[in-house]
């Protein structure tokens, strides 16, 4: 069995609770998802299942949208609803001073990373010096925001949704629109819409899927290849399939070789033998050649 499921995940569970679950239903020691969702965020998670697993880091770089729930007037160590309140302030904002604040992070902006993340500093998660109480250096990196649309507005609640880049974290987006705002502001609910190329549309509850025999499941499979559509497709010529396979350069007849559609000096490439996926290779320009890089995945 091998592809990627669409999971709706539930609020009040992990990422890792959802691997567990798939992979106890499924009896596959091999599953993995593809982006961290919060225990109190629910939506959209791919799930990767056998080959598929190798090339869950390149779902990590899609895109990814969400709608959110910001609440002014306080602020909290962990920048939700979860966390130790730290301070309270009145709300007297309107909702065209929100939607002025929100011009100050469209179309992208430069993120301090929260204290609680799992990003590591030291070979240390951040969240494991939080809950020492240590307070750890860090440099602010730039988000892409690609949309960011106020839905609705309320006396202290206000709904966003947003269209990001890899790394953004909404909690922190929240509470630096809170800073602006010079209220506070916390994340209060967050639910993940789109992932890459997956929908919530298409998606498929938890709870439905371990209701389903296996068999149904497979058919809810997408392909492994199917968050790849973007990179070009090379087709292995013959005679060079073995080279292929055990993943060696393959010399290109420039000629023939299809032009990828970005200007990345080592594009990268779905590689096909007789239509058959079998990985993602990259080419060295200066040779003339291809090289499998990164994934070699053999269904």
């Amino acid at each position: 069995m091998n592809g990627i499921l669409n999971i709706i995940k539930p609020t009040g569970m992990t990422s890792h609770d959802v691997v567990y679950k798939v992979r106890k239903k499924l009896g596959i020691k091999k599953v993995g998802h593809t982006g961290t969702l919060d225990p109190n965020a629910s939506g959209v998670l791919p799930i990767c299942v056998g080959q598929a697993t190798k090339i869950s880091r390149f779902l990590l770089e899609k895109e990814k949208a969400y709608r959110t729930t910001c609440r002014l007037g306080m602020v909290t160590d962990t920048q939700d609803l979860d966390g130790k309140v730290l301070a309270e302030k009145p709300v007297r904002v309107t909702k065209e001073d929100v939607e002025k604040a929100l011009t100050h992070f469209s179309p992208g902006y430069d993120q301090l990373p929260p204290m609680y993340s799992a990003l590591k500093v030291g070979g240390k998660k951040l969240y494991e010096y939080a809950r020492e109480g240590i307070e750890v250096p860090r440099d602010k990196r730039p988000v892409e925001l690609k949309k960011l649309e106020l839905l609705d507005f309320g006396e202290r609640d206000f709904s966003l949704e947003v269209v990001c880049s890899k790394g953004t974290y909404i909690r922190t987006l929240c509470h630096d629109i809170g800073e602006k705002l010079k209220t506070g502001g916390v994340m209060a609910a967050l639910e993940r819409t789109v992932s890459g190329p997956f929908t919530i549309e298409q998606g498929i509850l938890l709870e439905d899927l371990l209701q389903m025999e296996k068999e149904e499941i497979k058919e809810r499979l997408f392909p492994v290849d199917y968050p790849l559509k973007d990179y070009p497709k090379y087709q292995v010529e013959k005679g060079r399939e073995k080279l292929a396979l055990n993943g060696n350069k393959m010399p290109l007849d420039p000629e023939k070789f299809p032009e990828p559609r970005d200007c990345r000096e080592k594009p990268q490439y779905r590689i096909y033998l007789d239509q058959r996926f079998i990985g993602i290779g990259e080419i060295i320009r200066e040779e003339s050649s291809l090289k499998m890089k990164f994934v070699k995945v053999i269904l």
